[in-house]
């Protein structure tokens, strides 16, 4: 699975985590960037994208990402590992 096809379905759990269809994420989007975006969402997205990719992330991964793009390099790299 690509890095766009990736941000495809990340996207698609963002709009139903966030309850919100019209957010629309690139590499560069971050928290800032979406209000429905805290840290209490920002759980429930760690878990919808761990089912969904069927993958776990470690403390250490989730602090790394700065943005969507890095979110999505991580899982790049579990698919393809």
């Amino acid at each position: 699975m690509g890095f766009n096809e990736i941000l495809s379905e990340v996207e698609k759990i963002y709009c139903k985590v966030l309850d919100n269809d019209d957010i629309k994420l690139t590499a560069e989007t971050t928290a800032m960037d979406i209000d429905e975006w805290d840290s209490l969402s920002h759980i429930e997205l760690v878990v919808a994208m761990e089912k969904k990719f069927k993958i776990k992330f470690t403390t250490i991964e989730i602090q790394n990402w700065m943005n969507v793009g890095a979110l999505v390099s991580n899982i790049e790299s579990k698919l393809n590992g």
